[in-house]
């Protein structure tokens, strides 16, 4: 193989890796815009500090999805799909998702969850 030949399938395989990792992010994005426009979560919520670790297992948003947003993976970015789970409990922490999001807890991290059950 001569260098240019080399030269332009590396150039093909940045620009497709590239083009995986916008995407993902473009994903993560969408889905934060719809959420926060359905829930409204409060500045000072745990939600809203969460970051990409709504859905996912780091705030970078760049590891696995936690259980919660494995509910909403390869699902469609819209509201009723948000809508669609809300009476699931994701990290079984006993209180299901809608009420966590309520209370402004993570209802994909079992170590978080409100302080009283309703």
């Amino acid at each position: 193989m001569n260098y240019i030949t080399r030269s332009i399938r590396i150039i093909i395989l940045t620009v497709l890796a590239a083009l995986v990792i916008v995407t993902g992010a473009s994903a993560t994005l969408t889905w934060t815009k719809t959420f926060c426009k359905l829930y409204n979560p409060k500045p000072e919520s745990a939600i809203n500090k969460a970051g990409c670790a709504l859905c996912h297992t780091s705030a970078s948003g760049t590891d696995g999805l936690n259980c919660y947003g494995k509910l909403l993976e390869n699902k469609k970015v819209k509201k009723s799909t948000l809508k669609s789970i809300e009476s699931k409990d994701a990290d079984g922490d006993g209180f299901s998702n809608i009420d966590e999001i309520k209370a402004g807890t993570l209802p994909g991290d079992k170590k978080s969850k409100p302080s009283t059950k309703k």
